[in-house]
């Protein structure tokens, strides 16, 4: 089969399962990148070079267990949906993810990071990132049009899964968003290249706003974007939401997920008293 008529199809049943286009990308990539290490086309390549590809990988660079199920996922959609072959039969086992808890800062160091940030575009976006939870796409893609000020609500579109989902909106970032966008007037997006207006900021201009932060802020943990994400929902557990709540907040699939902020949390138990007390003997 041709190159390329094998990309398009591909294309075509990722598009027909309404794929994002940053996971049609990942697995168009790892796909390439197979049929480089073995100089074949992707459908002559066998399960069995599949694994020794994923092992040596593994082995020499030290690839995720992320990468290493897109890889998969990937292949898996080439051989079952595309060149309609049993899947059953070249099946590859995905890897056991690591399960390890996020890190989380106290209250003192989200503020640190925030005051000791000076450019009024960067503070916004570390705070927004904190206040609501948001994932770095998410914050990426917003617009001023998503910020509802009368519902205190932010409006999240095509999140993780092709879901739209509300997160809150905080009294005082919405004052914070109001002077960010007197001073800025964005065209389209909320936050914007200062070098492409009207194009988002770079997912690793994001990135790196938020660890220059934590290192302006002499943080010695490894902080990430997604870390303020954690805080987010760690801190309002703490605060007594109930975890459902934060689960839609989360826009998380399963409360398996957001249930990993109950080993982090930091929940007072002089603080919680027996349903019994509120009896009325």
């Amino acid at each position: 089969m041709k190159k390329n008529d094998l990309r398009s199809r591909m294309i075509r049943e990722m598009e027909l399962r309404n794929y994002s286009q940053r996971t049609i990308e990942n697995y168009l990539h790892a796909l390439t990148n197979l049929a480089k290490f073995y100089r074949l086309s992707p459908d002559k390549i066998s399960s069995e070079q599949v694994k020794d590809y994923l092992h040596n990988r593994l082995i020499h660079e030290g690839i995720s267990t992320s990468s290493i199920n897109q890889i998969i996922s990937g292949y898996k959609i080439l051989q079952q949906d595309v060149l309609k072959r049993d899947w059953q039969q070249i099946k590859i086992k995905r890897p056991r993810r690591k399960k390890s808890l996020p890190v989380i800062l106290t209250s003192d160091e989200i503020t640190s990071m925030i005051t000791h940030t000076r450019n009024l575009k960067h503070k916004t976006i570390i705070s927004l990132a904190y206040s609501s939870g948001l994932r770095k796409g998410e914050l990426q893609m917003l617009k001023p049009a998503d910020i509802d000020s009368g519902r205190q609500q932010i409006r999240i579109r095509n999140g993780k899964g092709q879901k739209d989902r509300y997160t809150l909106l905080s009294l005082k970032m919405l004052e914070k968003l109001r002077a960010y966008y007197k001073t800025h007037r964005p065209k389209e997006y909320l936050f914007e290249s200062s070098y492409k207006p009207g194009t988002p900021l770079a997912l690793t201009t994001l990135h790196r706003i938020v660890k220059l932060a934590a290192e302006r802020a002499e943080i010695k943990k490894c902080v990430s974007f997604h870390t303020l994400r954690h805080c987010f929902a760690t801190h309002m557990l703490e605060n007594g939401v109930n975890l459902r709540i934060i689960q839609q907040l989360m826009g998380h699939t399963s409360l398996k997920t957001t249930a990993i902020y109950l080993h982090v949390a930091n929940i007072d138990p002089h603080k919680v008293t027996s349903p019994f007390d509120d009896l009325k003997l």
